[in-house]
C-alpha cells in the first residue's frame, strides 16, 4: 500500500500552482468572463503549460515528459478546482492516460512539449463501463473510405478548437485534427460555464487509427477511468474552496451581537462538511495513486472514488450557498460558480448511482433480493 499522504514534492507543485492561480485566475477575473459569456482562459492554459508543464507530468521521461505520475496530476485539479480555473487540463489528463494505453509516443511527445492540446472525443456524462458499447455511443461515429470519420458525438467537454480529438468508432481509436474543415464544434449551453461542452460533428473528416480491436476498447476505458479517479481531485479541491470560504465568513459575520459561526447549529453543518470532505481526500488521493496499478484495482478505486466524492462536493458548495446567507444567493459572490461546477461533475463520467453499481459488480457483491424471487411466500 502507497503512502497516500502528500509528499514534500507535491507540496511544492501545490503551492507554485495555487500561487500562479492566485496571480492569474481570481474569482473576480473568471465571473467577469463567465459573465461575458467567454469563459475559457487560454492565456492561463498557455501559462500553466509553457511555465509549469502540466501536460507533461504523467508522460515518461523518455517521451519527454517530467515522468511524476497521476498522484502529481491530481495536487494540480485539487488546485484548479479550488479556482474552479476555465482551462482544459482534466480532458488533457484524460487523452495522456488513452495515449499512454495505447503507446502513442508522438502525441505523447507533442503533449508533453505543449505543442498541441488533445482530448478524448466521447460525451462528458460517459461511465468507464459504457464507454465501448452501444449504451456509450448514443451518437455514433462510422467509419469511411481513407479512413474518415462521420457522425456527432454530443457534450464532450474541454475540446480545444485548434487542438486534436482522439475518437473511438468502429472497433478502433483514431485521431483527428479539430481544425479541420470536416469537424464543426457547435456550443452547447450547460449549468457550468467555467467548463464549455461542445456537440462535435463529423463529415467524412480524416483520420489516423493509433489502436484497433481490444487495445482501442481498453484504451478508452483506461482513460474515463482515469477521468472519474482525476475528477474526484478536482472536486475535493472544489469542496475544501467552500468549507475555508465558509469558515471564515462565519466568523466575521455577526448577528445578535455575536459571530454567526458561534452557533451551534451552523457549527454542527460546517464540522459534517470537515469530516466528509477529509475522507473524500482520502478516497481521491486513493484513487489517483491506484491509476498507475495493473489489474482491475484502477477501476475499483476509480468508482468508489466517484460514489462518494461527487455528493460530498455538491453538499458543500450548498452549504457554502446557504451559510453566506443573502450574499451567497447573488451573481456577485463566486459561489454559484462551485455549486454548477459541483454539480455538473457530480454526473461526469457517470453518476455517483452508476459508479456505486459498478463497485459492487467488481466486488461480486450480489444484486438486492426482491420480493418476486421469493415467489408467493415472499409477499
Amino acid at each position: 500500500m502507497s503512502d497516500l499522504l502528500y509528499d514534500a514534492d507535491e507540496e511544492a507543485l501545490r503551492d507554485t500552482v495555487r500561487a500562479l492561480l492566485a496571480a492569474h485566475a481570481p474569482w473576480q477575473r473568471t465571473l467577469a468572463a463567465v459573465d461575458g459569456g467567454d469563459p475559457y482562459d487560454a492565456t492561463l492554459w498557455r501559462r500553466l503549460v509553457d511555465q509549469l508543464g502540466v501536460t507533461g507530468l504523467a508522460v515518461p521521461a523518455e517521451h519527454g515528459g517530467a515522468a511524476a505520475g497521476f498522484r502529481e496530476v491530481a495536487v494540480v485539479l485539487e488546485e484548479l478546482g479550488r479556482a474552479v480555473a476555465p482551462v482544459p487540463f482534466l480532458g488533457a489528463a484524460v487523452a495522456t492516460r488513452a495515449l499512454l494505453a495505447c503507446a502513442e509516443h508522438t502525441l505523447l511527445r507533442r503533449l508533453a512539449a505543449g505543442e498541441c492540446d488533445v482530448t478524448v472525443a466521447v460525451g462528458f456524462a460517459t461511465a468507464p463501463d459504457l464507454a465501448t458499447g452501444p449504451e456509450g455511443r448514443p451518437d455514433p461515429v462510422t467509419v469511411g473510405p481513407g479512413p474518415t470519420l462521420t457522425g456527432r458525438v454530443t457534450g464532450v467537454a474541454d475540446a480545444v478548437p485548434h487542438g486534436l480529438l482522439l475518437v473511438p468508432a468502429g472497433d478502433a481509436l483514431y485521431v483527428v485534427d479539430a481544425a479541420e474543415p470536416a469537424v464543426r464544434m457547435s456550443a452547447v449551453v450547460s449549468l457550468d460555464a467555467t467548463r464549455p461542452l461542445v456537440d462535435i460533428e463529423f463529415t467524412a473528416a480524416a483520420a489516423r487509427p493509433i489502436a484497433t480491436g481490444t487495445a482501442a476498447a481498453d484504451a478508452v476505458t483506461a482513460a474515463l477511468t482515469a477521468g472519474a479517479a482525476l475528477l474526484a481531485s478536482e472536486q475535493v479541491g472544489l469542496a475544501q474552496w467552500c468549507l475555508d470560504t465558509t469558515v471564515a465568513y462565519v466568523r466575521q459575520r455577526h448577528q445578535f451581537g455575536r459571530p454567526v459561526g458561534s452557533f451551534q447549529a451552523v457549527k454542527h453543518r460546517l464540522a459534517d462538511v470537515w469530516v466528509e470532505l477529509t475522507e473524500a481526500r482520502a478516497v481521491a488521493r486513493y484513487a489517483a495513486d491506484r491509476l498507475g496499478a495493473a489489474g482491475p484495482e484502477a477501476a475499483l478505486a476509480a468508482a468508489l472514488a466517484q460514489a462518494y466524492c461527487g455528493p460530498v462536493a455538491v453538499r458543500a458548495a450548498e452549504v457554502c450557498v446557504q451559510l453566506h446567507g443573502g450574499i451567497g444567493f447573488t451573481w456577485e459572490h463566486p459561489a454559484h460558480l462551485y455549486l454548477k461546477r459541483a454539480k455538473s461533475a457530480a454526473i461526469a463520467f457517470g453518476t455517483a448511482d452508476r459508479h456505486r453499481a459498478a463497485l459492487a459488480r467488481l466486488v461480486d457483491l450480489p444484486p438486492p433480493v426482491t420480493a418476486t424471487a421469493f415467489g408467493d411466500a415472499g409477499r
